[in-house]
């Protein structure tokens, strides 16, 4: 079996050398080579060009966001981003998977060669993932979308751009003193999405072409957290929805997005007729925390028929099978395709258990969301 050749972009010597080991340790890698900034990954990449990049943002001579843009115009790779935990980093690195990015990889200011270490098998896991990546969908993903978007029979047509409605008058939150039961009616229909790599811009595609009055979606996006907060900032500039990320006791309703916070897993409840959510700490579900199949799982229990599932682009089974339960509970459930996806891992798995009534491409997802609209 061929390597997956892997090149390390980062102006600390630390990273590349941690990385390095990291990357070495595992048979079906190799550590193609290293570099201090983009300027000498290029010189490099004359030689052997690498089937994935870990890629800094933050670097003398040339940043990473302009050097991402350089390279899915040229010639699109799988890039991850290697960025450390702060707020201001977080912000940047959204602008980096908005160009392109299929994962994250976080570092802290402290103690990085320890948590490095002890996330070798999350590095390990996202490097092959990104390199399972459909090159079609790399580089131009965002403006391909939008132009297919742009056809008379895309979503863009559900409904004329209005204001985002205005929920000043609606609580987010609720004191929940009754036990979540299916005793009480409800017609209010609930959207769950799962995603992991490519998801934040296939997130971004769904969540900017609905309407303002579109069915409340929870999203389990597999992202570090702090990432998740600036990732859900961004999406509420650009929607129509309010997007936010989740806090416990945060309402469901109509014309709301919530996004789970990362390093946290996040699951429905209900009270009478309301559905509401709660962020909770927990084991590694599927490796994931946030993990798809607790949000899942907790939908099926709590919602039942009145839920909608989609699992979407991403590596590994995390989803399939809290897919499964939705639908032997009465959801209507979907798979994204695989011409569509960024890595067609998650929603096959799903699939393969018979866990999605339909399987549709992307740019069907916010057309099928809206037909949901009470």
């Amino acid at each position: 079996m061929k390597k997956i050749n892997v090149m390390v972009i980062d102006d600390s010597a630390l990273v590349r050398q941690v990385l390095g080991e990291i990357i070495k340790s595992d048979k079906e890698l190799n550590l193609l080579c290293t570099a201090s900034d983009p300027i000498f990954a290029q010189d490099k990449m004359k030689k052997e060009w690498p089937d994935v990049i870990i890629l800094d943002v933050e670097m003398p001579r040339m940043d990473g966001i302009t050097f991402l843009k350089k390279i899915m115009s040229e010639r699109p790779t799988p890039i991850i981003i290697c960025s450390t935990l702060t707020q201001k980093n977080a912000d940047t690195t959204m602008m980096a998977m908005s160009a392109g990015a299929v994962e994250i990889i976080a570092k802290p200011h402290l103690g990085l060669k320890n948590f490095l270490s002890e996330s070798s098998q999350m590095l390990i896991d996202s490097i092959k993932a990104a390199s399972l990546s459909n090159r079609k969908r790399l580089g131009f993903q965002r403006s391909n979308t939008l132009d297919i978007a742009k056809r008379p029979s895309s979503a863009n047509n559900i409904s004329k751009p209005v204001p985002k409605r205005d929920l000043q008058n609606v609580s987010y939150h609720q004191t929940v003193t009754a036990p979540s039961t299916l005793g009480f009616s409800t017609t209010e229909k609930v959207v769950a999405i799962g995603t992991s790599t490519g998801g934040t811009i296939a997130l971004e595609y769904i969540l900017t072409e609905l309407s303002s009055n579109a069915p409340g979606i929870v999203i389990v996006q597999h992202m570090p957290e702090k990432f998740t907060e600036a990732f859900a900032n961004r999406l509420n500039t650009l929607s129509q929805l309010n997007v936010r990320e989740a806090k416990s006791m945060d309402r469901v309703i109509p014309g709301v997005a919530l996004i789970a916070p990362g390093n946290k897993h996040m699951v429905l409840r209900r009270s009478g007729t309301q559905f509401h959510v709660e962020v909770q700490d927990g084991p590694l579900i599927s490796r994931h925390r946030p993990s798809v199949d607790v949000l899942f799982k907790s939908v099926a229990k709590v919602a039942g028929k009145n839920a909608v599932g989609i699992i979407m682009t991403g590596m590994g089974s995390d989803g399939a099978y809290g897919l499964k339960e939705m639908y032997d509970a009465g959801a209507i459930t979907y798979a994204q395709d695989e011409e569509s996806c960024v890595v067609f891992g998650m929603p096959k798995e799903a699939i393969k258990l018979g866990a999605a009534k339909e399987i549709i491409s992307l740019n069907d997802v916010p057309k099928i969301i809206e037909k949901y609209r009470t």
